[in-house]
């Protein structure tokens, strides 16, 4: 009975923000920035938390007459503490919009309460296609594992692979890229196995010989981002690196922010994705530099430009809103383009997700030190799994 009337009374906290409106009676809008800033996945905090505070750093902490303010929470990487944070953030600081949310449970968790609270929720690193639909809230600056995966498909079609494995990390975006790759790569005659991988300390060693003993042209793979040198370390042990398998995947597993300590066995290895450090454009020449001269050197990898451009939307919409919360600011979100650091962007205004170009890329070694450098570019893409169900 106390457990229920706690959350009614967290539930009439929600509702009655809804009918007051969270930003637009307050002078200042807080920016709630839940991360997993510990465990396994503090790379991807570290990374979103840096480049949000390098835009707040380059364009100032006031928007529309409202002063920014940021509160950074550290989910640990877990969805229930997500969720919980989300409801402090949102009931006792009266946040103007939640963002971050460095997994797919930890994106999902908290978007009942955005949309009963009416609170833009930004989605700056998880990349389940399904999320935008989880609520009308939700605006995403990240990308979806199929906008990634598909364009690797067509690639690896292309360029004379005909039998790839795909070994994935159990759940929503590994699921999600070994869908879109094999329906893709299927539809043009190649011949697919699958294998998921537990995301919780994951062991690929096994599934490694199981590549090793199937002779696939190519090996698919999709780990979230900072695994990626724990799976090169195997795939080394495993004598992989030296059979011919070719490594492909979307662009997580040679992830800008650990490549370096992956040495030569990354050497290669082709990518699909929307952001590499060494993108060629003023607007990403700037920013890595800003970036690494903000945080000790550290080179900015595909989640902090999911977190910089996040910002920038945020920014964008007070702007379009007049400062405006809630539904007026997500409103004032769909549609808008600009140019980011990893290229032309527009959120879809029916969708909410991001429309963003996907580069093919290969691992090489640049001045001594190793990046994705992009070689080919497919403009525009939209998240194919809600394209194909519009058509």
């Amino acid at each position: 009975m106390r457990r229920r009337t706690v959350l009614s009374a967290a539930g009439a906290a929600l509702a009655m923000l809804a009918l007051g409106g969270t930003a637009s009676a307050q002078e200042a809008m807080k920016i709630g920035l839940i991360l997993p800033m510990t465990g396994p996945f503090a790379s991807t905090g570290r990374q979103i938390e840096a480049a949000v505070k390098l835009y707040m750093q380059q364009n100032g902490d006031t928007v529309a007459g409202k002063k920014i303010q940021l509160i950074v929470k550290d989910d640990t990487g877990v969805a229930d503490v997500t969720k919980r944070l989300a409801q402090e953030l949102i009931v006792n600081e009266k946040v103007g919009v939640i963002a971050g949310f460095g997994l797919t449970p930890l994106a999902l968790a908290p978007a009942p309460l955005a949309t009963q609270a009416k609170v833009p929720a930004v989605v700056m690193a998880a990349a389940t296609a399904t999320i935008t639909e989880a609520s009308p809230y939700i605006v995403r600056t990240s990308f979806t594992l199929p906008q990634a995966t598909v364009p690797m498909a067509n690639w690896a079609s292309e360029n004379g692979i005909k039998k790839v494995v795909t070994l994935v990390s159990d759940y929503g975006p590994g699921i999600d890229a070994e869908k879109a790759f094999s329906g893709a790569f299927s539809a043009k005659g190649g011949q697919v196995e699958n294998m998921r991988v537990p995301l919780a300390n994951p062991d690929f060693s096994p599934f490694l010989q199981k590549v090793a003993d199937a002779k696939p042209d190519a090996l698919f793979v999709f780990v979230p981002s900072g695994v990626g040198a724990q799976f090169m370390k195997q795939f080394v042990e495993r004598g992989l690196d030296k059979s011919g398998i070719k490594l492909i995947g979307p662009g997580d597993v040679t992830d800008d922010d650990i490549l370096n300590g992956m040495g030569d066995v990354a050497l290669g290895a082709i990518t699909t994705q929307h952001y590499s450090a060494a993108h060629d454009s003023p607007e990403n020449k700037a920013f890595v530099e800003a970036f690494k001269k903000a945080n000790n050197g550290m080179r900015p990898n595909f989640m902090a430009v999911g977190g910089y451009d996040g910002m920038h939307l945020i920014y964008e919409g007070l702007k379009k809103s007049n400062g405006a919360g809630g539904e007026a600011l997500v409103n004032a979100m769909k549609g808008l383009s600009w140019t980011s650091p990893r290229g032309p962007v527009t959120i879809d205004p029916q969708t909410r997700d991001i429309i963003q170009n996907i580069y093919v890329r290969k691992v090489e070694r640049v001045n001594g030190e190793l990046y994705n450098v992009e070689f080919a570019t497919i403009p525009n893409v939209k998240d194919p799994v809600k394209a194909a169900k519009s058509n």
